[in-house]
């Protein structure tokens, strides 16, 4: 039959300048049965070297040692370089008042227990060491968070990329290709109705031309959506240019406000920007119901702020929380890609207004990839 094996021992150590009050906390952890090996030291020194060599599982301190006390020892533990996980450290004393065990615990230590009461040091050691643990498990979860929401934001900034590279290549091809398909059409139709006078033939190319102007406005639509090459003149121009065609196209009062006092925003910030304000106006176009819009833009106090507010119904939080609202969560993705953040202030009945923030310091972190 095979035997069970026993768990490793605890490892303990046992800062004590009495060699006889450490054989009477050997001996209580001997009676509670708890599988420990016990190291003494008896100095500072002594202490840190046993640290730096050793992996404890938990340290026992008296309170009161020849020329220092066990709160030097807790600080010099804390302190202590390569010690990445610090063991839990445990007041032992004989007398101590109140007030001064009170603040050995404020400061981080993990238990205090009288000797006169030593019965207890066996649970005291284990509660100390689950807590420890528990800690332990938090800080490690924490981190793991941390590192998975830096992935996520490396994969949303990459994908923000990709997305824009994408985008004007295709811009490109439309330009490239159907535009100048478009241009030789239009080209023709132009040399058909100048050589030709039957009255049919004519009313035929007037209405293939008009068709065709209007599929010109179309691709050119298409184009700037995919690439705002209007961006090229400035972000005041690109947003004074959505608002004149959102007005023009809904018939709702935009009115846009500008501050900006920087005149060499980095393309990507711009970018965000740019599409921030699209994507709002067509969520305003789609369900605001509303008859007014405001804009404001700004780089006041080194902060690039850009507001669209509406005076429509609102968005429920309901409908701001639903796990397929992709429109506006890609929007505060896209603003965490350049170092800013976005914040939706709604009511039902009183209007939305989306604002979206970034520090002017974040130019000096490397950028998106930028259209080309």
């Amino acid at each position: 039959m095979q035997q069970l094996s026993r768990p490793p021992a605890i490892q303990l150590l046992h800062l004590e300048d009495s060699t006889l009050d450490h054989d009477i906390v050997r001996q209580a952890l001997r009676r509670a049965g708890l599988a420990c090996e016990l190291t003494r030291v008896e100095s500072l020194e002594g202490f840190m070297q046993a640290l730096g060599r050793e992996r404890y599982d938990a340290v026992l301190a008296d309170y009161r040692l020849p020329g220092f006390t066990a709160l030097d020892a807790w600080q010099a533990m804390q302190g202590m370089p390569g010690l990445r996980r610090t063991p839990p450290f445990i007041l032992l004393s004989g007398a101590i008042g109140e007030t001064a065990a009170v603040n050995a615990i404020q400061l981080g230590m993990s238990d205090y227990l009288l000797k006169d009461d030593l019965g207890k040091l066996a649970h005291v050691i284990q509660r100390a060491m689950e807590v420890r643990q528990a800690q332990h498990e938090r800080e490690q979860a924490v981190e793991e968070l941390a590192a998975s929401e830096q992935r996520l934001a490396r994969f949303a900034e990459h994908l923000q990329s990709s997305i824009e590279q994408e985008r004007a290549a295709i811009a490109r091809e439309i330009h490239d290709d159907i535009g100048g398909s478009l241009a030789a059409i239009q080209f023709d139709l132009s040399w058909i109705s100048r050589h030709h006078t039957d009255a049919e033939t004519l009313t035929h190319v007037q209405a293939a031309t008009e068709m065709l102007r209007h599929a010109i406005g179309a691709s050119q639509r298409i184009m700037m959506n995919l690439r705002p090459a209007i961006l090229d003149q400035g972000l005041y121009a690109a947003i004074d240019w959505l608002a004149r065609e959102f007005e023009r196209r809904t018939a709702i009062r935009t009115a846009l406000r500008a501050a900006l006092s920087h005149a060499d925003l980095r393309r990507d910030i711009q970018l965000t920007a740019y599409r921030t304000a699209q994507e709002a106006l067509t969520n305003i176009s789609k369900h605001a119901r509303c008859s007014e819009v405001h804009i404001d833009l700004s780089d006041a106090e080194g902060v690039l702020t850009l507001e669209i507010a509406d005076n429509g119904q609102g968005i429920a939080a309901k409908e701001r929380d639903k796990p397929r609202s992709f429109g506006l969560k890609g929007l505060q993705e896209r603003a965490r890609t350049v170092g800013g953040w976005l914040d939706i202030s709604s009511r039902t009945g009183a209007g939305t207004s989306i604002t979206l923030s970034i520090p002017l310091s974040s130019q000096d972190r490397p950028g998106l990839a930028e259209e080309t």
